[in-house]
């Protein structure tokens, strides 16, 4: 669409009874992110009350026509996503604006790629309106629905606010109180007006209270809270205060204790509940678990122990979870476990069985070991010929703390009780006794593998091999989870097209390869960085290699950028190797970052004419040699080198420019 045309939607589907609507842009420097905004107009282009205007403070609409379902990453960026059930938008409601804001001084010039599109009740996508030069606006509206008698339209607008948020509600006729417009501060709240003896009464910051309808004779009423567009965003900080313990060996008490947990049974009825019980208390944390598997967005319960009718015995899952939307509900069975238990298929068959005959929609197994694609943990047989079909789906405790990790850390959740809730949780994965700690076990091919490696016996087709690559691909997805968590950021694996998108070929091709080589690869996105940042592991040799290829600038002289790379390079260590990429040729110069920092020219080829397209930063580590997670382990030293290659050498380079990144990365990847 352009600017400004409009389009009816049941000309484009005849599934618009509920809509989304997705606003989506990227940054070049992967920081740079925006918060949307809806409004219900009425006649008179107002909105009838405060809690007429949804955003981050006021996120879902009680009759459930408006839900806000929050971020979700894209390959170039990231989109906020809104749910519309149009069906149930209030007769008197015209209009529907939506729009999208930034914060402290930022404009959304800034940002590449705006635009807004909107899919049907079936997902599939109706428009599309791209915003070009949004300029130094730090509010737009995206577009709008609105009525036409009977049916609904959608107009593609694009107009610009530099007042920010506070100015387009305020335009709208929401009474707005901007604490950054007014105090330049964020998260102050004063406590309402009340009478002279009675004590505060705590008032709920995060939703806007209505107006009251105007009546002569009404009493005088306490102030209402008005919606607040300063960005509040909950998070413990940085530095913990210090403990009030006499010393080490006393213990904060803990809402969720692994003391008492003896056995494994303990710990997966401990973990079930625990997990449960902050998806309920923590909307947008259980929103995060929920929404990848197709639960809508509404009002969330969690249930442990539920007996179900299963034949002659009932069958009792670890969990239940409900959501209920418009007075329908979602409902998922629980099958967990923990430490390396696997999954018991006849276990998860039952309890498909039983969503089946019950009309649920899926079933969630959760444990420490990662799903890959193509390779399912478990086998169970789906009757097609049932007219309700159950989705099974699978959870790693690892992307359980990922998640609490992203909202604590980098996003919060607006609540200070419920970040303290989050924090628990976390507390409790993360202990030794908890037994929810992700993937920590190479397999029992682990060991022949790397002795066969060493022996020179290990010949292609060996079925072991393939388990040690199935094993690596779950590990390099788990440290994916706990590098994006510390970093805040997206972190994911990248496949090389030549390799081929059969998951199974591709994985047999890499065990070959392993036992001609004797390496493991893979290659990690990490958003803002360079470029790939790859990891190998030679079994032959127990070391481990960490390294980043840079592009050479497009403009400027060698010299320069040797020494501009040394500089960046002030702070990592000294044993990093530096190899400087040449056209036509293996490699270039190459040395260690002590020999180079006094002599930053030893990068640059003798031969001046040959042409530099870049340089390769690498870092060595031993590796450990047993299959598990403990200190000397291989999947520990693993994460160990991916963080502190991160840490100490990608985190000190500049981002690419988009431009160039984009280009090359879509030519490798």
């Amino acid at each position: 669409m352009t600017m400004g045309s409009n389009v009816s939607l049941t000309d484009l589907s005849e599934n618009v009874g509920s809509a989304i609507v997705s606003l989506g842009w990227s940054s070049p420097t992967g920081e740079g992110d925006a918060d949307v905004s809806v409004l219900l107009l009425d006649g008179h282009g107002k909105v009838r009350n405060d809690a007429d205007f949804y955003f981050y403070n006021n996120p879902v609409a009680a009759d459930g026509s408006v839900q806000l379902l929050g971020k979700e990453p894209t390959g170039g960026g990231s989109e906020d996503r809104i749910s519309f059930d149009l069906t149930a938008v209030p007769a008197e409601v015209e209009r529907i604006v939506v729009a999208a804001s930034r914060y402290e001084g930022a404009r959304f010039g800034e940002l590449d790629d705006l635009q807004v599109t909107l899919a049907d009740a079936g997902g599939e996508n109706l428009l599309r309106f791209v915003i070009e030069d949004a300029g130094q606006v730090s509010a737009i509206i995206f577009g709008e629905l609105y009525r036409r008698g009977e049916e609904w339209k959608f107009r593609a607008v694009g107009q610009g606010y530099e007042s920010g948020l506070a100015g387009l509600a305020t335009d709208f006729g929401v009474d707005i109180e901007d604490d950054e417009a007014e105090s330049g501060t964020e998260g102050t709240e004063e406590p309402a007006a009340g009478p002279a003896d009675a004590p505060p009464e705590p008032t709920l910051a995060a939703v806007p209270a209505p107006r009251p309808p105007a009546e002569e004779d009404a009493a005088p009423k306490k102030r209402t809270t008005r919606p607040r567009t300063a960005k509040k965003k909950a998070t413990p900080p940085r530095a913990p205060a210090k403990s009030l313990a006499e010393n080490e060996s006393w213990r904060q008490a803990r809402l969720f204790p692994v003391s008492a947990l003896k056995n494994d049974r303990d710990r997966e009825t401990r973990a079930t509940s625990v997990l449960l019980s902050v998806m309920a208390q923590v909307p947008r944390f259980g929103r995060r678990i929920t929404a990848p598997f197709g639960a809508p967005s509404g009002r969330m319960e969690t249930f442990t122990e539920v007996s179900l009718p299963h034949g002659d015995t009932p069958r009792r899952p670890d969990g239940v979870i409900r959501v209920e939307r418009a007075g329908k509900l979602w409902t998922a069975l629980v099958e967990t476990k923990t430490n390396g238990n696997p999954l018991k298929s006849d276990q998860v068959q039952a309890y498909m069985d039983i969503a089946a005959r019950r009309g649920y929609e899926a079933v969630i197994t959760l444990s420490n070991d990662v799903a890959l694609e193509g390779s399912p943990l478990v086998d169970v047989k789906i009757d097609r010929r049932r007219k309700h079909q159950v989705a099974l789906w699978h959870l790693s405790w690892a992307e359980v703390a990922h998640q609490a990790q992203m909202l604590i850390r980098h996003e919060g959740v607006g609540n200070a009780a419920r970040t303290w809730l989050l924090q628990d949780l976390l507390h409790y994965l993360q202990h030794d006794n908890s037994g929810c700690h992700g993937f920590q076990n190479m397999g029992a091919a682990w060991v022949p593998v790397r002795n066969g490696i060493n022996d020179e016996t290990l010949c292609q087709g060996d079925p072991r091999a393939l388990e040690v690559v199935e094993s690596w691909e779950r590990l390099i997805r788990q440290v994916c989870l706990r590098l994006g968590g510390e970093l805040g950021q997206k972190v994911l694996p990248a496949q090389r097209t030549r390799r081929g998108t059969d998951p199974g070929a591709r994985r047999a091709r890499l065990a070959d390869q392993l036992c001609l080589d004797g390496r493991l690869q893979a290659e990690l996105r990490v958003e803002g960085a360079p470029g790939l940042l790859t990891i190998s592991a030679d079994l032959r040799t127990a070391r481990l290699r960490t390294s980043v290829e840079i592009p050479a600038p497009e403009q400027g002289y060698p010299l320069t950028w040797a020494k501009r790379l040394v500089r960046r390079l002030a702070e990592a260590p000294a044993d990093l190797h530096v190899e400087t990429l040449v056209e036509g040729e293996t490699g270039g110069p190459r040395g260690t970052l002590e020999r180079l920092r006094p002599e930053p020219a030893d990068l640059l080829p003798k031969d001046g004419s040959t042409r530099i397209t870049g340089f390769r930063l690498s870092l060595f580590k031993g590796m450990g040699s047993g299959r598990g997670s403990a200190e000397s382990g291989f999947i520990r030293s693993v994460d160990d080198a991916v963080h502190r290659f991160h840490t100490s050498v990608v985190a000190h380079l500049d981002a690419p420019a988009p431009g160039r990144a984009a280009a090359k990365e879509r030519a490798a990847v």
